[in-house]
């Protein structure tokens, strides 16, 4: 199945999407990075980036005319900085907003489907309009913003062709949900917004996929049976110190084990092989170098080994300071490596990143977690499978 990728970054979406068995006729990316990172690995002949037919430019002068024949799926995370809690909220007023894009890739590709991105704080009380604004834009993206016309009445448009019932043209069923990267197999609490729309002629059911892993599994697993810790090798003396705070929540779990869930997976689970980072570069592991100078404070206290690690983040300015942080139970702490980033993002090792530290950082903390998207993308495809079939049993 054929896909293009809109603003793909260092590429985490579209390896999810490769791994699902979808084709990018092609993946657009404006930061200069960000493409030298997909160029590294496709001279590297990085088994999935080398058939990439990658496109640097502003997706805002791309002509998707270049695309020849029908594509099956639009994808991308539209920059996030205007909804974001650690931006400064401007939605619609900030120049990054890209989803009028998305909607005018979708009324030109007419895709069979499209799956998009982007933070947690799409979804606040604040933004509620204007979420609403983007669902029915990409729900019909034929009927387009006028000139001179404010989104608020091309909001009010779109509200009555909806409510009408016969909508015509090219329409499409968008849903959206917060999910949660831990709850799919991710070791990172990482909650982001996905919207995924079928084109009315589809005609088949769907639904986000339920989660595969749980805390609860987890703390079972360290608590209850010991089996992380054996796993681990980890002695009595070098593991954290009960939660008490949880007390009652595990001892609950005693009688109430979680069935056919796995354990959500640990920054421990994550890097365990992994060497202990020198300021060397690792002869042995692409971008895996300690860099030193980090730092925690009320409030960014960093993340636990034997949790999921908090969410990466980007910063517009470079990685804020205290995050991106690993902790130990001695109460040591230091910078994530690159290599443990992209381990905590699900990417493979053999994937490059090109860059600085804080450069690398930023590319990694604004990626779909690989596995996460492959999970998606997986389900989507299914349907469009199903689909395929079905018309050519009636043709």
């Amino acid at each position: 199945m054929n896909s293009v990728e809109l603003f793909t970054g260092a590429g985490g979406l579209a390896l999810g999407l490769d791994q699902a068995g979808f084709y990018h006729e092609a993946v657009i990316e404006f930061n200069q990075n960000a493409c030298d990172t997909i160029r590294e690995n496709q001279a590297r002949n990085h088994p999935c980036v080398k058939q990439w037919k990658l496109i640097q430019q502003d997706v805002r002068q791309y002509d998707y005319r270049a695309i020849a024949g029908p594509v099956d799926l639009v994808a991308g995370g539209p920059p996030c900085q205007p909804f974001s809690l650690g931006g400064k909220h401007r939605a619609h007023l900030d120049s990054r907003d890209m989803f009028p894009q998305a909607a005018r890739a979708i009324r030109e590709l007419k895709p069979r489907a499209f799956i998009f991105e982007n933070v947690k704080g799409l979804k606040r009380q604040s933004f509620a309009s204007y979420f609403s604004y983007i669902m029915l834009m990409l729900s019909y993206p034929e009927l387009t913003l006028n000139e001179g016309e404010t989104w608020e009445r091309h909001l009010s448009r779109l509200e009555k062709h909806h409510t009408k019932g016969d909508h015509g043209g090219l329409c499409y069923h968008a849903v959206s949900r917060v999910l949660n990267a831990a709850d799919f197999g991710v070791p990172q609490k990482r909650e982001r917004v996905f919207i995924v729309g079928f084109r009315s002629d589809v005609g088949r059911r769907w639904s986000f996929p339920s989660p595969t892993h749980t805390e609860d599994a987890l703390l079972i697993s360290q608590w209850v049976s010991g089996e992380y810790w054996d796993l681990h090798r980890v002695p009595t003396k070098l593991r954290p110190s009960f939660p008490s705070n949880m007390a009652s929540r595990i001892d609950r779990l005693k009688s109430e084990l979680p069935l056919g869930m796995e354990r959500w997976q640990t920054i421990r689970d994550a890097i365990a092989d992994l060497p202990k980072p020198t300021e060397r570069d690792s002869t042995q592991f692409h971008n895996h170098r300690l860099v030193p100078g980090a730092r925690v404070y009320a409030g960014h206290t960093g993340s636990p080994i034997d949790q999921p690690a908090k969410t990466l983040k980007a910063g517009v300015h470079g990685v804020p300071g205290g995050e991106n942080v690993i902790t130990f139970p001695d109460g040591s702490f230091r910078y994530f490596t690159v290599r443990e980033s992209a381990r905590l993002q699900h990417f493979p090792d053999d994937y490059v990143f090109h860059g600085s530290w804080t450069e690398c950082m930023r590319q990694l903390g604004n990626a779909v977690p690989v596995g996460l998207a492959a999970f998606l993308a997986r389900s989507v495809r299914d349907v469009l499978g199903k689909t395929e079939k079905v018309q050519q049993k009636a043709s």
